[in-house]
């Protein structure tokens, strides 16, 4: 299935796409794809739903409703750095041992095509298209990686936003450089894992005002979705609807010699193979 949450921002119903112009609305069978409906094996419930609705035509038509991210605010947004091996070439850093965390506030997350806004003292925004992970279940200390399956409720396309300054240049700290307002674009699907058939090979893009950036594929993660999932779950407790960022690959505008920082007016386009696309208007700070 691909969900989604269509509406006014704080103002979002549930509903499942259908195909590029029509999608069933499922607000009067889920509040939210939220932390309950996770909880409560809410993909399984809905699934039979969604078909027999499909089947008897019983669609709505997109008629320029807003998208927002196909699930509601998550406990925790958590991020993984450098974890695409070309990536970390351009950067001149060496492939990690073992994957690098860092977070990012929850209220960063908007929808696919909202504004993001450079924030207040910002010297050097930057892009990052990701494979995103939505966990489907409250999981922690899992015996292997095959595990993690289980615990995975879909993928999802993610702009990483960053402002390197914050992040590299005050303090070390590199939530700092991820958790400025509207720093999370997110959607515009949750795709649930039986869709894709192989989330390893998965080919990634991003264009600034047209100019392609970024070209990449989840071929080359360091580790794979599942292995991080395994692996954070040593560390922390992964809620139901928490949201992990995967890494990006080469095409950052830190990459560049001499870097590209996004500036007021830019458009970001980006998308990934089977999970749908995403473009931003970049906004001055206010």
């Amino acid at each position: 299935m691909y969900l989604m949450r269509l509406g006014a921002a704080g103002s979002e119903k549930p509903a499942a796409r259908i195909d590029d112009e029509h999608y069933v609305d499922l607000s009067d069978v889920v509040d939210d794809f939220n932390e309950e409906f996770f909880t409560t094996n809410g993909i399984a419930r809905i699934a039979p739903i969604v078909a027999e609705r499909a089947a008897a035509n019983k669609l709505q038509t997109f008629d320029g409703e807003r998208i927002g991210a196909p699930f509601a605010r998550p406990h925790q947004i958590l991020c993984i750095g450098l974890n695409y091996s070309d990536h970390a070439a351009e950067t001149g850093q060496a492939v990690p041992a073992e994957p690098i965390l860092f977070t990012k506030a929850p209220n960063t997350l908007i929808g696919p095509n909202d504004d993001v806004r450079i924030p207040r003292g910002a010297t050097k925004p930057d892009w990052e298209v990701e494979l995103g992970i939505v966990i489907g279940k409250r999981t922690s200390y899992l015996n292997t990686v095959e595990e993690a399956a289980d615990a995975i409720a879909g993928f999802v396309v993610v702009n990483d936003v960053s402002e390197r300054g914050f992040q590299l240049e005050r303090g070390g700290q590199w939530s700092k450089g991820k958790s400025s307002e509207t720093f999370n674009p997110a959607g515009p699907w949750l795709v649930t894992p039986d869709e894709i058939d192989d989330v390893k090979s998965l080919g990634m893009w991003l264009d600034i005002n047209g100019d392609r950036r970024q070209t990449g594929s989840t071929s080359t993660m360091i580790f794979d979705p599942y292995y991080i999932v395994h692996y954070l779950s040593q560390f922390l407790v992964l809620e139901p609807g928490d949201l992990i960022n995967t890494g990006t690959p080469p095409g950052v505008g830190m990459g560049f010699n001499p870097p590209v920082w996004l500036q007021a007016g830019d458009v970001m386009e980006l998308g990934i193979d089977g999970l749908g696309t995403q473009r931003q208007n970049v906004l001055a700070p206010r």
